[in-house]
């Protein structure tokens, strides 16, 4: 019989089957009542009774009247056990995978300064960065992930340090409030900062109480490089 979605798990009744669970696997056969006291703070042999005949009546375990120790969980309540089990287990498999992300350049987090379009190929092909899948939002493309070196304090505010590694989603387009690479088209230079749209105006926005925002008259005079997935900090 299945178990009843109705009737839904107590504490008192978890603790009941985890006990028939543990005790089952540690010794090959059920406990007694008077195990399950032990192992519960439940006082008697009869509330034990109580809680087996409702987890009876729900579907999670079976017994027979009149054989000793014939408790066991059952085979609709075991699946969907071993259907959870199989989902930590595989959350748990997951948490190991990791992504190497190319080191592709130096992004500048302060005043910008002119750089080279070719910064974004500093470093060699062979520099890259191992880092865990699932700190990577689960509905992302990671395939053209490329990380950054920071330089710089604009974004201090925003536990963005000099030296340490940003991973970038390539994108052509940024929200409000987003942390973006951004080149200035007419001086080409290239920097770190929040992107407001304000107007046909654009707003770059350290996050440094020191370091006033960048005002760009037209979007069409900057090109968004990227934006800021994940930050690497560099102790």
């Amino acid at each position: 019989m299945a178990p009843k979605a109705q009737n839904k798990l107590k504490e008192r009744h978890k603790q009941v089957l985890d006990v028939i669970q543990e005790y089952t696997a540690e010794h090959g056969y059920a406990p007694s009542y008077r195990e399950i006291c032990a192992r519960t703070d439940i006082t008697s042999t009869s509330m034990v009774n109580y809680y087996l005949d409702q987890l009876e009546e729900m579907g999670y375990i079976e017994r027979s009247e009149n054989i000793s120790r014939s408790l066991k969980i059952s085979g609709a309540a075991r699946a969907k056990v071993d259907k959870v089990l199989g989902k930590v287990s595989q959350a748990v498999e997951d948490l190991g995978r990791s992504l190497t992300i190319p080191v592709v350049g130096r992004i500048v987090a302060s005043e910008p300064v002119p750089i080279p379009e070719s910064d974004f190929s500093l470093f060699d092909p062979e520099s890259n960065i191992e880092v865990p899948e699932s700190l990577i939002p689960f509905n992302m493309q990671k395939e053209n992930l490329f990380a950054l070196e920071v330089e710089g304090d604009s974004m201090i505010d925003a536990m963005v340090n000099d030296g340490d590694l940003i991973i970038m989603k390539p994108t052509r387009e940024a929200r409000n409030g987003e942390m973006v690479a951004v080149r200035l088209k007419d001086q080409n230079e290239t920097t770190l900062k929040h992107f407001y749209r304000e107007g046909d105006r654009v707003r770059l926005q350290p996050a440094n109480p020191t370091m006033k925002p960048i005002y760009v008259d037209s979007s069409s005079d900057i090109e968004v490089q990227g934006s800021v997935v994940l930050v690497i900090r560099q102790m």
